[in-house]
């Protein structure tokens, strides 16, 4: 297994079954992992019924919602001990593109992790109001000054990882359960001296479906900044 596409989902039957073939079209050679937290709406039959027709896409299920951090947690792991050297995040809603997947994927060996970023030049966001803009990019400009990292999109979900870094990381180590995972991850990276670069990526609203995402979440995940910095690595 050399690269893996994980998809956390919880109630995204209808985005699942676009979101594959549109990932596989994109990574023909690439392993996808769909990790979906006991979806009432019968998200994991519509995998099922996928995976007779791919045999590189697999399905771990869990018992329940535990956040967002927990199931990109679990798909780590299981790709870890499966042999993955490369391993990217990826919403299942289509707000991020399977086109862009490619240049993450291409950019790694040259990096220790990628992020897909909105916010360096070339990024864009589309379909966003001023308000939601003003949260994200105040967000990571937030973040920004407490953590003392010059990285532009702290926040975003599309991210790449050798094997070799989440293992520095010491997957067990990480605490975050919500959103401010992402922050988290890419901070203790950093602080063990590992080199993440950005690149743009264009990051649409997603299609079908609810938004999960909430300004008490947001808040929430830049509450724990703070605790981030006494973290010991």
């Amino acid at each position: 297994m050399n690269a893996l596409v994980i998809l956390p989902t919880y109630n995204e039957r209808e985005n699942i079954a676009e979101i594959v073939p549109a990932v596989r079209r994109a990574t023909p050679d690439a392993d996808i992992l769909v990790v979906d937290d006991n979806s009432p709406d019968g998200t994991q039959d519509v995998v099922r019924e996928l995976q007779k027709s791919d045999p590189k896409l697999h399905l771990l299920g869990r018992k329940g919602k535990e956040g967002l951090g927990r199931a990109y947690i679990a798909g780590f792991k299981w790709g870890l001990e499966r042999g993955a050297q490369y391993l990217v995040e990826m919403d299942a809603d289509f707000s991020h593109r399977p086109e862009d997947l490619k240049r993450i994927l291409e950019a790694l060996p040259e990096a220790d992790f990628v992020m897909g970023s909105r916010w360096v030049p070339g990024g864009a966001t589309v379909n966003w109001g001023l308000g939601r803009k003003i949260i994200s990019r105040g967000g990571s400009f937030y973040t920004r000054q407490i953590l003392r990292y010059p990285v532009r999109d702290w926040t975003g979900g599309f991210n790449g990882w050798k094997a070799a870094t989440l293992q520095k990381i010491g997957l067990d180590s990480v605490r975050s359960e919500g959103y401010s995972f992402q922050i988290e991850l890419k901070y203790r990276a950093l602080r063990l001296g590992l080199r993440g670069i950005e690149i743009p990526i264009v990051f649409e609203d997603r299609r079908v479906g609810q938004s999960k995402m909430s300004s008490r979440i947001v808040f929430e995940a830049l509450y724990r900044v703070w605790g981030l910095r006494r973290i010991s690595i």
